[in-house]
């Protein structure tokens, strides 16, 4: 062996320390990784630290009492003083019903108006409807619903002869409402549908354009009568059609493997679904015709269509249980509207002011990325 490949063999700190300053160099230059390697860990503790959240606090609940007794006035006390609950006292069931169906409560609280004289007789009912939807919060909102009424009769034991006066009892009728298996596979199953959709569309659109610039085959449409509309949307057509087969699947499943009812219209549901395909699609071509690159737009893909669908979309835990800024980032984001209406269509019906509501959202959602794409392409072109 010759000296020289000796020399070679050894390990040299000269050769080590050059090649080290030139890979140093290379991604001081590559402004992508250093995005990658010092953005993406910031903003994912950030999300998951402010934004991950189990627990239940100022759940919203009204309390209808037809008995306006002091006594009844007493007995709900325990939900007013309780950190879980965020009361509204409302006249009706009627209106309490509508206001659960429109997704604005997550329980009722009712008091029939013979209460008191029942609670005098040992006997008294409080009936408590929960939002079924998201089976383990409800199981988590009747335990604390049980807790409030506990409240008062400790309360009322120890106002008695030296606390050993027991107070009367007061059985808790529970129902679940949307969801009376109280399987939370019905809660997850339109979420999953969520995150299929928004990976069938923003992280396969993220490479697109991209793709085409790092091959150099974007160049030879400049010089072709194609105009900007039609080159978008020719990148989005066949990912659309890939999109609605991904749905068509998703929803056979839900339906045929995971038996979720389907109470609302499918025709809703398609429609809905439609609407965020294209709203995917389209942050995804923006993302991949603004950064050139794949594996950067495939990063910020990731970041800012999949996380926030899953983590900021009251998928897996309600928004309400978060701080402000992140509840207030959630509000903006079209995953959270496409949960909230697929969550409504397939467990509660057709709620016609929760899905206009929804459906404006992310038209408008649409409208504004796709001007965004033009505006971005038209630079591109130029």
């Amino acid at each position: 062996m010759s000296d020289q490949h000796v020399q070679t063999q050894r390990l040299s700190w000269r050769r080590l320390r050059a090649l080290t300053l030139k890979e140093t160099r290379q991604l001081l230059r590559d402004q992508s990784n250093l995005m990658v390697g010092l953005f993406l860990p910031v903003v994912l503790i950030l999300v998951f630290g402010y934004g991950l959240s189990f627990d239940i606090k100022n759940a919203p609940v009204a309390i209808v009492s037809q008995d306006t007794s002091p006594t009844a006035q007493d007995v709900v006390s325990g939900f007013y003083l309780s950190p879980y609950f965020s009361v509204t006292p409302l006249r009706s069931m009627e209106e309490a019903q509508r206001s659960m169906r429109a997704g604005e409560i997550e329980a009722i609280v009712y008091l029939q108006s013979d209460f008191s004289r029942r609670l005098a007789a040992g006997n008294a009912t409080i009936q408590v409807l929960v939002n079924g939807v998201d089976a383990n919060r409800a199981r988590v909102l009747e335990g604390f619903a049980q807790g409030a009424i506990g409240l008062w009769s400790t309360k009322r034991a120890a106002a008695g002869d030296g606390g050993a006066m027991p107070a009367p009892a007061v059985r808790l009728e529970t129902r679940l409402w949307f969801n009376e298996a109280n399987t939370s596979t019905h809660f997850l199953v339109p979420g999953l549908i969520v995150l299929i959709m928004t990976l069938n569309g923003a992280l396969l659109t993220s490479l697109v354009m991209a793709r085409e610039w790092e091959r150099g085959t974007l160049e030879s449409l400049f010089v072709t009568p194609i105009n900007t509309g039609e080159l978008i949307a020719s990148k989005l057509i066949p990912y659309f059609g890939v999109g609605l087969a991904g749905l068509a699947m998703c929803l056979l499943a839900g339906k045929f493997l995971f038996y979720v009812p389907i109470r609302g219209s499918l025709l809703l549901i398609v429609a809905i679904s439609m609407l965020y395909l294209l709203v995917s699609l389209s942050l995804g071509l923006l993302i991949s015709s603004a950064t050139k690159n794949q594996f950067l737009a495939s990063q910020v893909a990731l970041i800012t269509s999949f996380l926030p669908a899953l983590m900021l979309s009251g998928f897996i835990f309600d928004l309400r249980s978060v701080p402000a800024v992140v509840r207030a980032v959630g509000a903006v984001l079209p995953p959270t509207y496409y949960v909230e209406a697929l969550q409504t269509l397939f467990l509660a019906g057709n709620v016609p002011g929760l899905l206009i509501k929804d459906t404006v959202v992310l038209l408008t959602a649409a409208v504004v990325l796709f001007v965004l794409i033009r505006i971005n392409t038209r630079k591109q072109l130029v």
